[in-house]
């Protein structure tokens, strides 16, 4: 059964849109694709999925039993972890390749996703240029998460590129 909804919360843009591009003309991002993959890979256990930027927040999916499935409460509440994820937006805070050397860490590649373990549930942070997406859970397969955050991390790439 599905708790999505059609009518995300957030603030600024239409949800149904991407990034505008040079021109002026907006491309589509794939909301209903990022959800879908999201319910799929986690399953029942997802509590939210996020995108964010530096300046704006949309709730794109809520599953029905929490706030009283009240989007703009369950916005407000998740409000300072949105806030607490955007700091890696600061270039100081975002994860460099490391350079290979005497007394340095190896090289560990590109960043790809961050899960925050709390003792009722579980955070993923997907980060691509300056678009970010969570997914809030009660519990999530790591060997899975894996697969599914490469993917995020693709839609996202293609959205917002």
């Amino acid at each position: 059964m599905s708790h999505h909804t059609d009518t995300p919360t957030r603030t600024g843009r239409d949800p149904r849109r991407g990034a505008s591009e040079p021109n002026g003309a907006t491309a589509a991002a794939p909301i209903e694709e990022l959800v879908s993959l999201c319910r799929t890979a986690v399953g029942d256990s997802l509590r939210s999925v996020i995108h964010f930027t530096r300046d704006d927040a949309e709730l794109l999916y809520l599953r029905a039993d929490l706030y009283g499935n009240d989007r703009r409460r369950a916005l407000e509440a998740k409000a300072s972890l949105i806030e607490n994820e955007r700091v890696s937006f600061v270039p100081y805070e975002r994860y460099e390749p490391h350079a290979a050397g005497a007394g340095s860490d190896p090289v560990h590649g590109d960043y790809e996703f961050t899960i925050r373990v709390f003792a009722e549930g579980f955070v993923c942070r997907i980060l691509v240029d300056d678009h970010g997406l969570l997914l809030t859970a009660d519990d999530l397969d790591v060997d899975r998460i894996e697969e599914v955050a490469i993917a995020l991390r693709g839609l996202l790439s293609a959205a917002y590129e």
